[in-house]
């Protein structure tokens, strides 16, 4: 058994989240400046067991393609590339943003904490990787 990885790929910065190997909890893992991601994912499969790399897939509310739709595709394939053994599927990420920073709030982090995207990123990841688990029947 192995890890699902998810991601909420952004041009700047990308959010990770993992469950544990049993898949019974999602927790945020890191969130890094986005030329880092590739290098850390190799580190991170090279020590930990992944079954399944999950990307955010970035769609306008119409859902039509957003600035990073392209590049999350991209990412997707290079994925593809480096790990042929894992698959790597996509998820809709439609108001993870907005989703994550209601969180914050609801758990009562300070309004200063809030404003740090790297935190919202992290969050997002988490909200990704638990719609997956959902939609797929695993949760």
């Amino acid at each position: 058994m192995g890890r699902v990885v998810a991601i909420d790929f952004g041009l700047k910065r990308t959010g990770i989240a993992v469950t544990d190997e049993l898949k019974i909890t999602a927790n945020g893992l890191t969130t890094l400046d986005t030329p880092a991601l590739l290098p850390f994912l190799k580190n991170y499969i090279a020590t930990e067991p992944v079954e399944i790399i999950v990307v955010g897939e970035p769609l306008n509310l119409n859902g039509t393609e957003t600035h990073a739709t392209e590049a999350a595709g991209k990412l997707v394939q290079e994925l593809l590339k480096l790990f042929p053994q894992i698959p790597v599927e996509r998820e809709d990420e439609t108001y993870t943003s907005k989703m994550a920073m209601q969180t914050l709030v609801t758990l009562g982090v300070s309004k200063k904490k809030r404003r740090d995207k790297k935190l919202i990123d992290k969050v997002s990841a988490t909200l990704i990787l638990q719609s997956f688990l959902q939609r797929k029947g695993i949760w």
